[in-house]
């Protein structure tokens, strides 16, 4: 693929240390549009970027801005990006679309790892990770990015999936796709804001090293697909499932009783989940993305030096 032909821009330091070797560690957009309020969002946003640089990285924030791929912003983007209006939420579906008709879009998990492998950047930060939602037997919806996992080669770090969704599907739709699901430092499958589902993790690593050795074996073996990596928010921030779980099971109940289905849903659901905590989840989300941009950072790290 000749990148020279594909609507890529990329920042001054992001292309700068890809063309050195170094540790540059791919962020998605859609947290800062549809994640998370205002001004907790851009300042979030800024958080991770700086926690990267702290652990020796470089960030490399994706979003689509009239009709380009921008990897990695400048601090006026995030502003912007962080009360834009009419900015899509663009996945695998509608990212060639959102490029060739100029609109702004941020970047999902699917498209931000697509992006990033474009960009030929390995390793990935989010927050959690979409998968099988609850009532698929009626709605038929599964996130994009548990396809994306077995299509694309980024390493994803993430607090588990959204404990909005069904995680056990969510787990079986993963194996059967082939792709590796690695517990970092626990054997527990993290639930988003929780530090255990009460399921089991398929592997386990207790360090960034075994899992940059593990992901340059899949190179050399050539096996397709991404890695998930599933790092546990910390204790102190947790909120246990079983308190979690009340709120989390009305706040789904509203948005099938409002009608609300497709993209529209984790959106909402966050939005309710902060107002029926009080504003707790805002803390733990804050606090789990910045987490995993420490870890993906010592994966990306370990990575270059390889």
């Amino acid at each position: 693929m000749n990148i020279a032909s594909l609507p890529i821009v990329f920042s001054p330091e992001v292309r700068a240390a890809l063309d050195k070797g170094q540790a540059v560690v791919a962020l998605e957009s859609t947290i800062i549009t549809h994640g998370m309020p205002w001004p907790d969002n851009v300042q979030t946003a800024r958080l991770v970027e700086d926690t990267v640089r702290a652990e020796g990285g470089v960030p490399a924030t994706i979003a689509i801005i009239e009709g380009k791929i921008h990897v990695g912003l400048d601090d006026s983007a995030i502003e912007w990006l962080g009360t834009a209006k009419d900015v899509m939420k663009v996945s695998r579906a509608d990212l060639a679309f959102a490029l060739s008709a100029g609109k702004h879009g941020s970047t999902t998990v699917a498209a931000t790892m697509i992006c990033a492998h474009l960009a030929g950047i390995g390793v990935f930060a989010t927050g959690g990770i979409g998968g099988v939602h609850r009532g698929v037997e009626e709605t038929m919806d599964i996130s994009a990015d548990l396809t994306e996992f077995a299509r694309t080669p980024v390493a994803v770090v993430c607090a588990g999936a959204k404990a909005l969704l069904d995680l056990r599907r969510t787990l079986e739709f993963l194996e059967t796709q082939g792709v590796p699901v690695i517990g970092y430092q626990t054997s527990d499958f993290p639930a988003f804001w929780s530090r255990s589902s009460g399921l089991p993790v398929p592997l386990r690593a207790d360090s960034a090293e075994v899992i940059a050795t593990m992901i340059d074996m899949r190179r050399k073996l050539g096996l397709e697909g991404g890695v998930v990596v599933a790092n546990p928010v910390p204790a102190e921030d947790e909120i246990p499932a079983a308190e979690i779980e009340i709120l989390i099971a009305k706040a789904v109940a509203e948005a099938h009783a409002a009608g609300i289905s497709g993209k529209a849903v984790t959106p909402y659901l966050l939005s309710r989940m902060l107002e029926l905590t009080e504003g707790r989840s805002l803390k733990t989300n804050i606090a789990l993305v910045l987490n995993n941009a420490r870890l993906a950072t010592r994966i990306a790290v370990a990575i270059s030096q390889k």
